[in-house]
């Protein structure tokens, strides 16, 4: 809930922001200000090329696009510490900001640094000016608050990472918890009497040459928001590989499990022709039998999915309905011939 509600109020403020610097634009020309216009115009463009003006959005060339406009903001900026105009300058005090939100941690620092060096340069050749040394002052104590900021940002994300259990794409629990997770679910199981049951959920790789990577990439959040609204609120998926998603299911015995997985296999194939994706979707069901343990349990349900990509893909297949001598038989709708 605290992640959507960062990203609906971040998506709200780029859109603000846009909207505020495409009249600044307009004016600025009316004011023959032709650097204030460019630069407000291309700020507008990095707010639009945002993650937050886009969420979800990870395809090429947009992060390329992002960095280049906010190279060439702050070219404009720094350009406007020797020609103006004076109301230009002023928005500098927001590229360190900006620089530590976009850049990695020591290319930000090497360009703040430039950028207070540049400006301090700048007020050497105007030193009749006194608003300019005050300008200067209050980037600096500008740059400091950032640092600040950026240093509460990092202890933060290191105090949390312990406690990090969902994949930032796909919203999926962190696979290191699994094997945990996992037995405590098989010790459940086997104290309370009931059944469980594991689904693999895999893309058919086979086809995914078709497809370039950007693309497939692109789908995986909405492919863990179907998960989710397929499950129960007790039960957990995890992303196990780039293309793999492990489902535990409490209390479900296989048969079960085959027809659920039959569910999402035939969904997540629609979702993802509608994406216009070539790929198809295979599942690997594997039920709890007496002396199963996380290990064991995980290695069925991917022997049971890398034997239903065997046959062709696009098809579940349950572990318990085969074996390793004898072929499985033709399941009507489960995708092709056995």
């Amino acid at each position: 809930m605290a992640q959507m509600a960062e990203k609906f109020l971040l998506s709200r403020l780029s859109r603000a922001g846009f909207l505020i610097l495409l009249p600044i634009a307009v004016f600025a020309v009316v004011q023959n200000e032709p650097l204030t216009a460019i630069a407000a115009i291309v700020g507008a463009g990095l707010v639009f090329t945002s993650n937050a003006f886009h969420p979800g959005r990870i395809r090429q060339p947009w992060p390329s696009i992002h960095r280049l406009l906010f190279g060439a903001l702050l070219l404009l900026l720094v350009t406007s510490l020797w020609t103006g105009p004076w109301s230009l300058i002023h928005w500098l005090y927001v590229a360190p900001l900006i620089g530590f939100a976009l850049l990695p941690l020591a290319w930000a620092t090497a360009i703040t640094l430039l950028v207070a060096a540049l400006a301090v340069v700048a007020t050497q050749g105007h030193g009749g000016i006194p608003e300019r040394h005050q300008m200067v002052s209050a980037l600096l104590l500008t740059i400091m608050l950032s640092g600040l900021l950026v240093f509460l940002r990092e202890y933060k994300s290191r105090q949390l990472a312990p406690l990090r259990r969902t994949d930032e794409l796909t919203q999926a629990a962190s696979r290191e918890y699994l094997s945990a997770d996992l037995h405590k679910e098989i010790q459940r199981s086997e104290r309370e009497g009931t059944d469980m049951s594991l689904i693999m959920i895999g893309l058919d790789t086979h086809l995914s040459d078709r497809n370039a990577d950007a693309d497939i990439r692109s789908i995986l959040p909405r492919i863990g928001r179907y998960l989710h609204s397929q499950l129960r609120d007790f039960d957990t998926y995890y992303r196990v590989a780039d293309l793999q998603f492990l489902i535990i299911l409490p209390g479900i015995a296989t048969t079960d499990a085959a027809a659920l997985a039959e569910t999402i296999r035939k969904g997540l194939s629609a979702l993802l022709a509608s994406h216009q994706l070539d790929l198809t979707v295979s599942a690997g069901i594997a039920g709890l039998n007496i002396g199963d343990d996380a290990d064991s349990l995980q290695q069925s349900a991917a022997n049971a999915l890398r034997r239903a990509q065997q046959q062709g893909g696009n098809r579940a297949q349950s572990y318990s309905t085969w074996s390793h001598t004898t072929p499985p038989a033709r399941t009507e709708g489960t995708g092709g011939p056995a």
